[in-house]
């Protein structure tokens, strides 16, 4: 039987490893993205020699009307893997409100408006749900207090759902990447990234592959007994 897949933000470094080792795998692809077109048909071109079948879906995850336009495109859906997200760098008492709110709709309402959307779909195929949280959900970050915060919400609202809807066979987790490879350092500069692999216990960085084949892993019967889960995926680093 043919499996489905969606993926948020899949122009991202792990939305796009995610979708090259799922395709592999020989899973269908829901593809979405917000502003990278160059990159989202790049993966597009890529995925091509797997022979799987992929859509894209273009939608801004901030906006409520946007997530549901998103989930009435979806017609079979066998995993939801929630990638999107941005992060804000600074002093809390800098944050603004409208800040607040951005990182609030995309890390936290958005999933959850989206899950509503789509459960019945996921239910019926005894799917799952996966949410990319962050290792700043689980201990906090000082200069990251936004992100720390969306992302604990997350962890808890994965710990939450996972219990609601573990009788209907639908297994909810979330992987917490430390510090990856990604665009989501780009504004580090190579000696803040030098002294952030000398602190983490493995002495490196972690790719975004690693963190997709942990993704890969919650999604097959390997991990049939596993929900609720927040799994680690940072070299040891704050652990």
């Amino acid at each position: 039987m043919e499996k489905y897949a969606l993926i948020t933000g899949a122009s991202g470094g792990i939305g796009q490893s995610i979708a090259k080792v799922l395709a592999q795998s020989g899973w269908n692809l829901y593809l979405h993205y917000h502003q990278n077109d160059t990159k989202i048909h790049e993966l597009v071109h890529e995925l091509k020699q797997y022979q799987v079948t992929t859509f894209i879906i273009k939608a801004d995850l901030s906006k409520s009307n946007e997530v549901k336009a998103l989930a009435s495109q979806i017609f079979q859906l066998d995993a939801l893997i929630y990638t999107s997200g941005i992060s804000k760098w600074g002093l809390f008492q800098d944050v603004s409100e409208s800040e607040m709110d951005e990182l609030w709709n995309i890390h936290v309402k958005s999933p959850m408006l989206l899950v509503q959307e789509l459960q019945s779909k996921i239910m019926k195929n005894e799917g799952s749900i996966i949410l990319t949280s962050s290792i700043w959900g689980q201990i906090g970050a000082a200069c990251e207090v936004l992100y720390s915060t969306v992302k604990g919400a997350q962890n808890v609202f994965v710990k939450s759902l996972s219990k609601e809807l573990a009788r209907s066979r639908v297994r909810v987790n979330a992987v917490a990447p430390g510090a990856i490879a990604t665009n989501m350092l780009k504004n580090f500069t190579q000696e803040d990234i030098e002294e952030i692999a000398d602190d983490i216990p493995m002495g490196r960085l972690g790719s975004a592959v690693e963190v997709a084949h942990v993704v890969e892993f919650l999604l097959s019967e390997k991990a049939s007994y596993m929900t609720g889960q927040i799994v680690g995926v940072n070299g040891g680093w704050n652990s």
